[in-house]
């Protein structure tokens, strides 16, 4: 049985598990940093520990103060959240070792998949589509020349860790050979580890993913898949579910990879498959995340399973509760990523306080916040500040609940990405399902704007404002009229899933 749970994290992801806990008649124990005193996470759990001074190398990153706190709460688990140390083998180990359990993969299955270098030997012995690339550990030399047997343009990736970082891309030889040394500090200031490898770029590609279940009795199921193709540098910015680029014969196919992949490994827990998806229709293996990704939300919305929770249960060495006849996606779901970024500067990273705050409601909406009015935004963590979420019947009908909503939200103090996403959501090729990884770099291009100007786009609610005063390029397509664009038949029911 587990009673009581620390989680081991902060911001929307430590509420949003927190409060899986509290449904579940757990109770809470939270962490955090003496910048996070007054975090929503910390007011929102029964008990909280103060783990160390801002910087995450001083708290959130050390797992012997974690434990500490837990033996001292009497915790029978730990949750990891996402980021930080979700994907720490060391800490997974140090957690049963002492006596607690990790709700999360097994410490072995955590080593074997966060190497995608390993990851890659792994897909390749399944016999399943993977990028022409590298399987072992390269120098400089041994990189450059791998590269022209592969042929550019080439990514040069971290062999370890996640979210955009230590990844780099050539076009040519002499861009490779500046990217290397970048790439290498990158990775081993944030993962340890210098090691990188090469995959062939596929430009226009999209980014599917296949989320997990299995249990310690062996079932294994998936829940469909997700499409996270709005990127900026490698970095998802906006989810839905399903994915309007798979046909059934595609899905299933995919599904059915994904699935090998954890039974090959002994999977335990809630886990991601991604691939890409090529403009002929053609899908490679990229890699396994495991742990809760940030965009587990769009899938929960669509199947109407608590992911967090199915962790639990699955920690706790119980059964899966769905067979996969069960698992019966229904209808669409949308994600935007609110951010602590300025787009029209060069999406530098923003702090301040946060003085108003109105979040969105209604049919289909929901938001998994980490801020409130008054609290501080520092320079220490990533920029995440919240997620949106709408359902809709159709993907119509989430888009239309997403641009409302994104209408709706109001967060002022510190400045966001919001602005960019109700542009984003205005797009005809958005809504048609015609864009790539590659879609926000083509279709949105700021320009360092004039103080006056940038405060009158700090003012507006549309790009379409900001580009008529400042003339900078913004040539994301916005002020479609939505009932135009949809037609009343679309949005009273009609038209595609």
């Amino acid at each position: 049985m587990i009673n009581k749970v620390l989680v081991a994290n902060r911001g929307e992801i430590a509420v949003r598990v927190l409060r899986t806990c509290k449904e579940l008649g757990q109770e809470t124990v939270a962490v955090f940093s003496e910048a996070d005193r007054e975090a929503p996470h910390v007011r929102y759990a029964d008990e909280a520990y103060c783990i160390g001074p801002p910087p995450a190398q001083k708290s959130y990153l050390q797992g012997d103060r974690i434990i500490q706190a837990a033996l001292e709460a009497g915790v029978q688990a730990i949750h990891p959240g996402y980021g930080f140390l979700a994907e720490a083998p060391g800490f997974a180990q140090a957690c049963n070792d002492a006596g607690l359990i990790f709700v999360g993969p097994r410490p072995e299955t955590m080593e074997l998949l966060g190497d995608k270098v390993a990851a890659r030997r792994l897909a390749r012995r399944l016999r399943l589509p993977i990028l022409p690339g590298t399987d072992r550990t390269l120098d400089d030399g041994e990189i450059m020349a791998a590269a022209e047997r592969i042929n550019y343009p080439v990514l040069l990736k971290a062999a370890l860790g996640g979210g955009g970082i230590g990844i780099r891309t050539a076009y040519s030889r002499a861009e490779l050979e500046a990217a290397i040394p970048l790439a290498r500090r990158e990775a081993e200031a944030t993962f340890r580890d210098g090691t990188l490898y090469l995959e062939q770029l596929i430009e226009n590609a999209r980014h599917i993913e296949v989320q997990l279940l299995a249990d310690v009795h062996g079932h294994v199921i998936h829940l469909g898949e997700r499409e996270c193709s709005i990127q900026r540098r490698h970095q998802k910015l906006i989810e839905e579910a399903p994915s309007r680029a798979l046909d059934l014969a595609l899905r299933r196919r995919i599904l059915r990879a994904a699935i090998r992949i954890a039974r090959a490994v002994g999977y335990v827990g809630a886990g991601t498959v991604e691939f890409l998806l090529d403009p002929e229709g053609k899908f490679y293996f990229l890699e396994v995340n495991p742990r809760l990704q940030v965009e587990h939300t769009v899938t929960e919305a669509v199947t109407g399973v608590d992911i967090v929770k199915e962790q639990l249960r699955i920690a706790a060495g119980r059964n899966l509760r769905y067979a996969q006849k069960e698992i019966q996606p229904r209808g669409w779901a949308l994600e935007c990523r609110i951010l602590a970024e300025d787009p029209f500067r060069n999406f530098a990273a923003c702090v301040g306080s946060i003085s108003r705050l109105r979040e969105p409601g209604g049919p289909g909406v929901r938001v998994d916040s980490g801020i409130c009015e008054g609290l501080t935004i520092t320079p220490y963590y990533d920029s995440l500040l919240a997620k949106l979420i709408t359902w809709g019947e159709t993907r119509a009908v989430a888009i239309v609940r997403m641009r409302r909503a994104l209408e709706e939200y109001q967060i002022l103090g510190v400045t966001t990405n919001l602005d960019l996403h109700r542009a984003l959501l205005d797009s005809h090729r958005f809504f048609g399902g015609q864009f790539h990884t590659q879609f926000l770099d083509e279709q949105f291009v700021p320009l360092q704007a004039e103080e006056e100007d940038y405060l009158a786009a700090a003012l507006t609610t549309a790009l379409l404002d900001w580009r008529r005063r400042s003339g900078a390029r913004a040539r994301v397509e916005v002020g479609v009229n939505r009932w135009k664009m949809l037609g009343r038949w679309q949005l009273m029911g009609g038209g595609e899933r």
